[in-house]
């Protein structure tokens, strides 16, 4: 059995577009370990004005879930960060220690609008790594700036950006321009690391074909880097873009 290690996935019950009840978390988490995935980090999205989530709030939702799943089987270990949207009331949280980083807190999880990329980005990222965070980009190969220019990327990942391929991309779960995206970002070797982005347990049959195609691609080295040393690099502050 494969160890990867999900850097994003939304099995919190009943806090955003994720799974609805404990029930659907518990069939999401098992069937990502069925799949090799033996530890999944949940991340509610933090988006104002569509998911009002805050720090408090997430971390509520997790912890009531952890005691829902006390004692049920067949599950991966488990942890917390969250998905921010990059806007400037999320960025001041990111700025001000009040969101949410991953475990050990050496990265932290964005994402974008999937139709605009923000003003002045760079500069904000470069200010996160001066906090000590480094960017991880959710699903750069859903922005549909980069459908038409994935060579951008290039100056993110030159930058110390993290680009983190949603797998299910790879099957294509999220039509045709994304899945040519995500091929032509995998076969530029862009991409640091890979995640389900699973929302509900149905999600899992695209995340393991998703897998599949990329080992197809990429060779199974440099998949499970992606889905195993890869994400491991991104805990521990240890990426070597």
């Amino acid at each position: 059995m494969p160890e990867f290690i999900d850097l994003h996935c939304h099995w919190v019950a009943d806090i955003d577009d994720g799974v609805r009840t404990v029930q659907e978390g518990v069939e999401l988490l098992q069937g990502l370990r069925k799949i090799g995935f033996a530890k999944v980090i949940a991340t509610p999205h933090m988006r104002p004005g569509l998911f009002d989530n805050d720090r408090a709030s997430i971390q509520a939702a997790y912890q009531r879930m952890r005691v829902a799943l006390e004692g049920v089987p067949d599950l991966p270990a488990m942890d917390l960060s969250s998905e921010h949207y990059f806007d400037d009331v999320v960025f001041s949280r990111l700025m001000g220690g009040e969101a949410l980083p991953y475990p050990g807190g050496r990265a932290v999880l964005v994402e974008f609008h999937g139709h605009n990329m923000p003003a002045r980005v760079a500069d904000r990222f470069f200010d996160l790594r001066r906090k000590g965070l480094r960017p991880v980009l959710a699903h750069p190969e859903r922005y549909s700036p980069v459908w038409k220019r994935p060579e951008m990327m290039e100056e993110y990942v030159d930058r110390g950006t993290v680009l983190l391929l949603d797998v299910a991309a790879l099957a294509g779960k999220y039509g045709r321009a994304t899945r040519k995206c995500a091929e032509q970002l995998a076969e530029a070797g862009l991409y640091y690391a890979a995640c389900s982005d699973a929302h509900r347990p149905k999600d899992v049959g695209d995340v393991a074909e998703g897998i599949a195609n990329l080992k197809r691609m990429v060779g199974t080295e440099e998949a499970e880097f992606l889905l195993i040393d890869g994400p491991k690099a991104v805990l521990e502050g240890k990426v070597d873009l």
